[in-house]
């Protein structure tokens, strides 16, 4: 059985582990015996105990815990272990698995030491950010703890209230602020800012982030230029920008600095250092008493004043440059955290088992290193085939399968065949029918003539709701309550008009059995409503 080992986190401030209590029982459940080193959840304020309840085994030793490990779970790639005077990847367990923050772009040295240990390494800052990997993406869990507490942040060093007030003393604005970057970070942040009550601004180069802004409240800033240039790159992320549109985006910057009261920076290019987008001039010309939170601090920061894992004060603004925000929201930060990498070891994973499988897009996204062979970057999806255009008078395969599926639903195929009704089927019916006609209560066969009538509406109720219902969306099922809910209200009524009189017949009992159903289906279906919108309430 494969052994899962959790070490105590090294890195300077951090307080993140890799599992907690929680994420080990869903390991367990997969099948892995789990080590976890004594206090690395001191930092969550997870004692060993709880782990111990959770079915780990708890190792007073961190040379003995990496050398009982198959598998290493880490929140920080790999360092110097200062204490014990050797590196953590010479610890790895020859041929072993790691699984963490690896950042292979800039860890050169690192990834040599674990090739040379036949390392497989699976970077989960290299997981691939698409659908079928959002469960795994560990990135967007940081990003929005860390916009969040941002706003934590900069609230903390604002001065004044973040919501506007009216008092007897007098007239208190709101606080203004701009987000640059709507990405997870950004939306986050966006998210937090209006929720304190502020006046909140977005800029993204991203046309697509623009609905996205609007949504959350915020006022989206378009850029004044000729030509409109797209901002996204691959994977989503923001790209490198034309000189034109850097110059009208600083531009745009300089005169929201004197009007804001905070800025939020999240603005990152992957591969390379963090792009300048807030100068010295700038800050000094922003009111004293204003902040800057720069979230892209460890990569050399937005701000030309950033001091990574520092607070600068200049000329009254206070650029907050810390670089372990989702580590000061250590508990929720680790349980995502952990969350995350149980879905990547579930997907890896059979009966306790890690098995490799290089064709699947998440595993060769992820992997770095597989048996110490390098594996990043990955191949670059292929492009699809661009389809010829159709020569005139040929019918193309998919209009050819569009018409055999029409000449099959509509019952010819020109060969003599039947249209599809089983016969059984209609005498079936028939004899349905029959018997409904042959039960009809005899108040209603005293009406002579409307028996007909009667039956005739009952057969095309039944025709096309069923035919109605059937065809919506499964999407819509849940807005279609409010109209089976007027529906009912009609059945309601119906059913009330039967329970006349004292004598019990069928036609009251029906009624009653009609009223039941209809109420409980209109009640249902109001609660099942209002949840539904709800949703979309702020």
């Amino acid at each position: 059985m494969t052994t899962i080992g959790i070490p105590k986190e090294i890195h300077p401030g951090e307080k993140r582990v890799a599992a907690t209590p929680q994420t080990i029982l869903k390991l367990k459940k997969l099948g892995f015996d789990v080590v976890v080193e004594s206090h690395a959840g001191h930092g969550i304020n997870a004692i060993d105990s709880e782990y111990r309840e959770a079915g780990a085994t708890v190792i007073d030793g961190t040379k003995e815990l990496w050398a009982a490990s198959d598998v290493i779970m880490k929140v920080r790639p790999p360092e110097e272990n200062k204490a014990l005077g050797v590196h953590e990847a010479d610890l790895l367990k020859e041929g072993a698995t790691l699984i963490g923050f690896v950042w292979p772009a800039q860890h050169k040295d690192l990834l040599n030491r674990l090739a040379k240990r036949k390392a497989t390494v699976f970077g989960m800052d290299c997981v691939p950010r698409i659908t079928r990997a959002q469960k795994m993406d560990t990135l967007s869990a940081m990003a929005n703890i860390a916009g969040y507490r941002a706003i934590i942040e900069a609230a903390n060093h604002f001065p004044r209230f973040f919501t506007g007030q009216i008092t007897a003393a007098g007239k208190i604005d709101p606080a203004k602020v701009l987000i640059i970057g709507a990405g997870v970070a950004g939306l986050s942040a966006i998210g937090a800012a209006k929720g304190l009550g502020a006046i909140v601004r977005a800029f993204d180069p991203r046309s697509a982030t623009k609905d996205q802004v609007a949504s959350m409240g915020a006022e989206f800033l378009d850029l004044d230029i000729k030509e409109k240039e797209e901002g996204e790159g691959k994977g989503g992320y923001a790209k490198q920008m034309s000189d034109d549109f850097l110059k009208a985006e600083m531009a745009l910057f300089a005169a929201q600095a004197m009007q804001v009261d905070i800025i939020v920076t999240t603005a990152l290019i992957p591969g390379k250092p963090a792009p300048k987008l807030i100068t010295t001039g700038m800050v000094e010309s922003m009111k004293p008493g204003s902040v800057i939170v720069d979230l892209a601090a460890e990569q050399g920061g937005n701000c030309a004043l950033t001091e990574p894992g520092k607070i600068v004060h200049h000329k009254g603004v206070t650029i907050v440059g810390y670089t372990d925000l989702p580590s000061r929201m250590a508990s929720m930060s680790s349980q995502l955290y952990g969350a995350t990498i149980v879905a990547l070891i579930a997907d890896l994973s059979k009966e306790g088992i890690l098995e490799i499988n290089l064709d699947d897009e998440v595993v060769r996204g992820a992997i770095v290193l597989h048996d110490g062979k390098m594996m990043w970057p990955p191949p670059a999806p292929a492009t699809p085939p661009t389809a010829a255009p159709p020569e005139p008078g040929v019918p193309t395969k998919s209009s050819a399968a569009v018409a055999a599926a029409s000449t099959k639903k509509s019952g010819g195929h020109g060969h003599g065949e039947s249209n599809g009704i089983n016969p059984w089927v209609l005498a079936f019916g028939g004899l349905v029918l029959f018997g409904i006609g042959f039960l009809v209560p005899s108040e209603v066969k005293a009406a002579g003539g409307d028996t007909l009538s009667h039956l005739t509406v009952f057969i095309l109720a039944c025709f096309v709701g069923f035919q109605v219902v059937w065809s919506v969306k499964p999407a819509l099922h849940t807005p279609l309550m409010s109209v089976t809910n007027a529906i009912s209200g009609i059945i309601l009524v119906g059913g009330m008009l039967q329970l006349v009189g004292t004598e019990l017949s069928v036609t009251t009992i029906l009624g009653a059995i009609a009223v039941l159903v209809a109420a409980i289906n209109i009640a249902g279906g109001f609660l099942v409503t209002n949840r539904m919108l709800a949703m979309f309430r702020k």
